[in-house]
């Protein structure tokens, strides 16, 4: 008896072990493992797995008894979360080809718009005339859309690699209300700029932007500014301002943007933040003392970047303003009267305070011409506008003058403004982060067009092939949160910027060892490399270093929304 109890008992045991687990396996879409996470808050990095589910990312940690459609095994590098774009131009490049190669190849997963000009709101006549301008570029497109939501929506039906988000312009609202015109705004104007403003951010823009060195924007005082970011503040939005001046009235325009803020309680943000001209390099220590105070007295003040001495707009920014008043065809026919071109021609040449003139700033020679829209002037293109006039037998105001008019464009033009030792002081202030000040093309199409600042590829990957492995201005954790969480926190965006379970899954992976940036101005058209994986919303845009074609994108919007 006790024998056949004891084979029972043992029996029992057997058929137990034998039994399968009884802890069930979870499934995930994408797992991530054996990589070092740097979640973007600048702390240090932790040696974690990640797991995704749909479009979010559903547990950090130690992985067991899991499934998954995707494994990434990720030894040896780091795994963090997606770069945003602050200062993106990729608004016409996006329309046309929804990759957004240069930047997600980056390892950029937002890109953000509104730089003075924003793609809405739309009049009836402010979209004849940007539907002229548009057909005259070299990848001209049918405006679809009215108002900036629906230019969102727009990119995001069609289908965009990137998450994309708009501030509204404030040039925008005053070319709606009020045309090109050099003055004040009447009371009913202003109430109009305002109402633009308000339907903006209800639709989620992510505050204001302006740009005030060029016209008609030059034309806006600082009452108007405010007055629109009154309405901002209501909603939660921020500011965000190329200011009056970045060279000779660079601390009175640091002073205006922090007014402004005050004034309107709003947050506000400094583009592409630069002392330009060797004579104003020094006041870079000014600026940011005077941001720290305002900092201090609890205003949050913030700034972003580009990552090269070198800045890109037009010839327009080497003419008074007054000339350009009424947009391009009156720029162009007044200066083809002789007695208003000898006074633009002496005040091109004089120093002054009243507005910013980047031809004094960086010389002639330190004026490169990247693009021609003429088929006559692109023998020019890759020149400097010091070489072109002497070709041309005219002095290089002369020259620019006769470019602009010949083109029928402003004409692409890069300066030679900053110094490398301010670039270093920028990136070491705590809040500043990065933007492009690009768009965001295929090099092989933008190419036939002409040459480009390297911004265009280069700006994010720099950060960290320069600024971390070479030069070591900023450590890895350091420079990822002015990546990500830095300008998600300055732009109140919910669930990005960081690897936290339940965030959007914007995720990178890559070894900071291999990610260079090769674009140079001699030969710009070169993405950068090293950047292994790309996940937007769960989606794997980037594998290997090569984009999949995934459009993922998903407009991400501003703290005011109403939907």
């Amino acid at each position: 008896m006790l024998r056949i109890i004891k084979i029972f008992i043992l029996s029992c045991i057997i058929t137990a072990c034998s039994q399968p687990s009884t802890t069930a396996s979870v499934h995930y879409d994408v797992v991530i493992i054996g990589g070092t996470v740097i979640d973007g808050s600048g702390n240090k990095p932790q040696k974690e797995d990640v797991a995704i589910r749909g479009k979010t990312i559903v547990k950090i940690g130690a992985l067991d008894h899991y499934t998954a459609n995707k494994i990434i095994h990720a030894q040896g590098k780091v795994v963090t979360p997606g770069f945003i774009n602050m200062l993106s131009w990729a608004t016409d490049s996006l329309v046309n080809d929804g990759r957004g190669l240069s930047d997600v190849v980056q390892g950029v997963t937002l890109e953000v718009f509104g730089e003075g000009w924003s793609m809405g709101p739309l009049t009836e006549k402010s979209k004849i005339q940007a539907q002229k301008d548009i057909d005259k570029s070299p990848q001209p497109y049918k405006i679809q859309w009215t108002t900036l939501e629906e230019y969102l929506e727009f990119l995001q039906h069609k289908g965009v690699s990137p998450n994309i988000a708009s501030f509204v312009g404030a040039t925008t609202v005053r070319i709606n209300a009020m045309g090109f015109v050099n003055r004040e705004p009447t009371p009913a104007e202003l109430e109009d700029m305002k109402n633009q403003v308000k339907q903006a951010m209800e639709q989620g823009a992510m505050g204001v932007g302006s740009a005030l060195i060029y016209a008609p924007g030059f034309y806006a005082k600082t009452p108007e500014l405010i007055a629109l970011n009154k309405v901002v503040s209501q909603y939660g939005g921020m500011y965000i301002s190329h200011m009056r001046s970045e060279g000779n009235q660079l601390l009175e325009a640091v002073d205006e943007l922090i007014e402004i803020a005050r004034q309107a309680k709003v947050n506000a943000e400094i583009y592409h933040l630069k002392a330009s001209g060797k004579n104003n390099w020094p006041k870079m220590e000014q600026v940011i003392e005077k941001v720290n105070q305002a900092r201090q007295q609890g205003l949050k003040i913030s700034a972003d970047m580009y990552t090269y001495t070198a800045g890109a707009t037009g010839l327009d920014a080497s003419m008074p303003p007054w000339v350009q008043e009424g947009g391009y065809d009156e720029w162009a026919k007044r200066l083809q009267n002789l007695a208003i071109r000898k006074k633009v021609i002496e005040e091109m040449k004089t120093p002054t305070n009243a507005w910013e003139n980047l031809l004094i700033a960086a010389g002639a020679k330190g004026v490169l011409l990247p693009y021609f829209r003429n088929p006559e002037l692109k023998k020019f293109q890759g020149m400097t506008l010091a070489s072109v006039a002497q070709k041309l037998g005219k002095s290089p105001e002369e020259a620019a003058i006769e470019l602009v008019i010949k083109d029928g464009t402003r004409v692409s033009a890069i300066y030679f403004l900053m110094s490398e030792d301010n670039i270093e002081m920028k990136i070491k202030q705590p809040w500043v982060a990065f933007g492009s000040d690009a768009g965001a093309p295929d090099p092989a199409v933008a190419k036939q067009f002409g040459a480009t600042h390297p911004r265009t590829y280069g700006n994010f990957s720099r950060v960290i092939a320069r600024y971390v492995r070479d030069k070591k201005t900023l450590t890895l954790e350091s420079a990822i949160r002015k990546l990500t969480s830095l300008p998600a926190s300055h732009l109140k965006i919910k669930k990005r910027g960081l690897l936290r379970e339940g965030y959007f899954a914007d995720v990178l992976v890559f070894d900071p060892n291999q990610i260079q940036d090769h674009a140079t101005f001699d030969n710009p058209h070169q993405l950068s490399t090293g950047m292994d994986k790309v996940l937007i919303n769960g989606a794997l845009v980037v594998d290997k270093g090569k984009h999949t074609g995934a459009l993922p994108g998903m407009i991400v919007r501003g703290p005011g929304w109403m939907g």
